[in-house]
């Protein structure tokens, strides 16, 4: 079966070169660990070395746990977790989802997925 990507969001051609970022939630757990639902319309914390700076426009290629097609979703990094962060925090960015219908579709789909793991309070890759 050929990977579909389902595109979100008003990225320029500049911004899908140059900050197109991955990631792959292998299963249930990984994807609660990396789900930012503090953010108003969703977002995802992506391990990364990459130095990118609050507010730059980003384009994440994400794969969701027992999900044939990946989303391309466009957002902004509203996070950063630096080298060596407390509390074996890895590094990476946190990517708030912009606030267009099929970012939202992903959200839902994401929330549903996670259930009653959003109100269980485990610790996450950024709270």
């Amino acid at each position: 079966m050929a990977e579909q990507l389902i595109t979100t969001g008003t990225m320029n051609a500049s911004a899908l070169r140059y900050n197109m970022l991955q990631f792959s939630a292998p299963n249930v757990n990984a994807l609660y660990a990396h789900y930012i639902n503090k953010f108003q319309n969703g977002g995802i914390f992506v391990p990364t070395s990459r130095a990118l700076e609050l507010g730059a426009e980003v384009i994440v290629a994400l794969t969701l746990p027992e999900r044939p097609e990946r989303f391309a979703i466009g957002g902004r990094v509203a996070w950063v977790t630096p080298a060596h962060a407390q509390h074996g925090r890895r590094q990476g960015i946190g990517v708030a989802f912009e606030a267009d219908d099929k970012s939202k579709a992903v959200r839902a789909i994401i929330e549903t997925t996670l259930g009653d793991m959003l109100t269980s309070g485990r610790g996450t890759q950024t709270f």
